[in-house]
């Protein structure tokens, strides 16, 4: 359901703002964007499992404050990130 650390560099090396940036909005959200996409598909197969349920709730939240963030600071930051990563809104 985790990702694995070889894809979650390969998403703070795509989404990084400069060298060493693990904290940026943009890599959080790709971050918590990856996940979420792989707890969506655990769920198609487990459709019982509440538990991993909730925390799935917790993070697409969490993704929203942090692009209500980004929309807040900069929006140009904003409509690029939702726009690479396919998000709608």
């Amino acid at each position: 359901m985790s990702i694995t650390a070889e894809r979650k560099e390969e998403l703070i090396k795509e989404y990084a703002t400069k060298e060493g940036d693990t904290g940026s909005p943009e890599v959080q959200v790709a971050i918590l964007s990856e996940r979420i996409s792989n707890l969506t598909e655990h769920f198609k197969d487990h459709k019982k499992d509440n538990h991993s349920r909730r925390g799935l709730l917790k993070m697409v939240s969490l993704r929203r404050r942090l692009l209500d963030y980004t929309r807040n600071k900069d929006e140009a930051r904003y409509k690029s990130l939702i726009e690479r990563l396919g998000l709608r809104r």
